[in-house]
């Protein structure tokens, strides 16, 4: 009699005990956000959101470390984050860089101390937070791009990277072709001061920019660019996407194609419209977003194993600059294997041209030479940065030009033949010319419009180039070769090529009362290449 009672509370026990676990086992995904601190390189505090997820058993699951952009703090990516954590089970840390807001330290430039803290918080994060030290991930837009890449080289924990509008090489970056990005400096060290707490090196730095020795700031780039670090990112073979503005007016897409091609592990790169870290943005705050939505492709497959088919894709994504689809191609150079070669012809005056101007003509032209003013500015420009490739990128409107409005004093202009069927600029065009400057210090801007029958055009790409040090009135052959682009040109539009001295854009070493002549010697034409699809 005594076993019933018994067997009742046996499956008493039984069902409260299914009643309270059940649901632990069965719950729907989901996540839990808490703010810590961590502690970085010496101690530092780093104040971070850590996502953690739910319902999907003990872990540990893949990890993702998201160091903030330059100015920004911990909040930068938490929408993406909760998405991730939510969607995928990931493990996120978004933490905010040191000597912004509220972490501690001094802003290193993204230095060795802030690869050392990156690399703090993914073993915080393995002890404390449930991370797969064997499933790593790092992303980031801007200043926490660079970071992840340099990561990427120093800890082999990091298995996949995406970095947005972020860059591989410092100084081709802020010091183009030996030109200051001045707008970009500017902007930069203004939200350093705003936001953080600058470091030695960037006090440093200031006090040189400012004293006009620029060159002075160029050693402490080589250590905190990742195209210095290709042999350990090869080496450790982390799979590595990046995502870019044709427009980036703080880091120019160039380098980062030279540094993309340099990789031999699994990569992935796209390049889309806008300015810097705009086609981005609304994806970290948790909005549906192309570029993050690929970002999550990459990472499933890479630290999930997900069978998506992000490895099977074409790894070259590109979208033109003035509207269009992604197109897709198997290298940068199967992307840019065409080639048009346009010869640069004197420029005069006609009957149909009152304007001194020149042709892009399909024969060599030499013999001839022709000088402008320098210091001056002219109707040509590239535009402000964080306005114009916005405007570019979101609603499709250029940075424009009238081109009658363009003086030829003080620049030189070549219009190419009328387009007889729809073309498209599929890479970085190339001028290759002669000039002789008269001065020692000189800085020329190449632009190339796409314009239409009544004189209107739309930048498609451009470039600085500053001759430092030449020996005046000597002449000498340059090659610019500008940045990269997809561009469509309609039918019975022209490619048209305008060379001047003067860009608000940038500091550029060009005075007034002095000139540059332009020559194409026998033997040596000038020439400007444009790759094309």
């Amino acid at each position: 009699m005594r076993r019933t009672p018994l067997l009742l509370l046996a499956a008493l026990a039984a069902l409260l005990g299914s009643l309270l676990v059940a649901p632990a086992a069965h719950a729907a995904p989901g996540h839990t956000t808490r703010y810590e601190t961590i502690p970085g390189e010496g101690g530092t505090p780093l104040r971070a959101f850590v996502i953690r997820p739910t319902g999907r058993g003990p872990g540990p699951h893949p990890l993702l470390v998201l160091p903030t952009s330059w100015g920004m703090n911990n909040l930068e990516y938490v929408g993406a984050a909760w998405r991730m954590a939510h969607e995928s089970g990931y493990v996120v840390v978004s933490y905010t860089s040191r000597g912004f807001w509220d972490s501690g330290g001094e802003i290193g430039v993204a230095g060795p101390t802030d690869v050392a803290d990156a690399r703090r918080v993914i073993d915080w994060a393995v002890r404390n937070a449930g991370g797969d030290p064997d499933r790593v991930g790092m992303a980031g837009i801007s200043y926490g791009a660079g970071i992840s890449l340099l990561t990427a080289a120093a800890d082999r924990r990091v298995r996949a990277v995406t970095a947005m509008s972020g860059w591989a090489d410092l100084a081709a970056s802020l010091y183009p072709n030996r030109t200051v990005g001045f707008q970009a400096v500017e902007m930069l060290m203004g939200l350093g001061h705003l936001t953080g707490r600058p470091g030695p090196e960037l006090r440093q730095a200031e006090v040189d920019y400012r004293a006009g020795n620029f060159d002075k700031v160029l050693p402490i780039a080589p250590e905190r660019s990742a195209s210095t670090k290709v042999d350990q990112i090869n080496a450790n073979r982390p799979a590595v996407m990046i995502a870019h503005a044709w427009q980036d007016g703080i880091f120019p897409p160039s380098q980062l194609v030279d540094f993309y091609n340099r990789l031999t592990g699994p990569k992935r790169i796209m390049l889309t419209p806008g300015d810097h870290a705009t086609p981005e943005l609304f994806g970290a705050a948790g909005f549906p977003n192309e570029i993050w939505e690929s970002t999550g492709r990459w990472f499933d497959h890479h630290l999930r194993g997900v069978d998506n088919g992000v490895d099977r894709e074409k790894p070259v994504q590109l979208k033109p600059a003035n509207g269009g689809g992604w197109r897709g191609y198997p290298s940068w150079a199967a992307a840019t294997a065409r080639n048009s070669t346009f010869y640069l012809t004197r420029p005069t005056t006609s009957w149909t041209s009152p304007q001194v101007t020149g042709s892009l003509a399909g024969a060599a032209s030499t013999g001839w030479t022709h000088r402008i003013n320098t210091g001056w500015d002219t109707a040509a420009n590239s535009g402000t940065i964080m306005v114009s490739g916005m405007l570019q990128g979101f609603f499709n409107i250029p940075t424009g030009v009238w081109m009658p409005q363009v003086n030829r004093s003080d620049a030189a202009v070549w219009w190419g033949p009328d387009q007889e069927s729809a073309t498209t600029v599929n890479g970085a065009p190339r001028l290759h010319t002669t000039v002789t400057p008269s001065a020692a210090d000189t800085t020329l801007y190449a632009y190339l419009y796409d314009v239409g029958a009544v004189g209107g055009g739309a930048l498609i790409t451009h470039k600085p180039f500053t001759l430092r040090g030449a020996k005046p009135d000597v002449a000498q052959t340059i090659d610019i070769d500008l940045e990269p682009v997809t561009w469509d040109v309609p039918a019975g539009h022209r490619l048209v090529l305008v060379v001047d001295t003067v860009d608000p854009r940038y500091l550029g070493t060009s005075q007034r009362g002095e000139t540059v002549t332009f020559g194409s010697p026998a033997g040596n034409p000038s020439w400007l290449r444009v790759p094309t699809a």
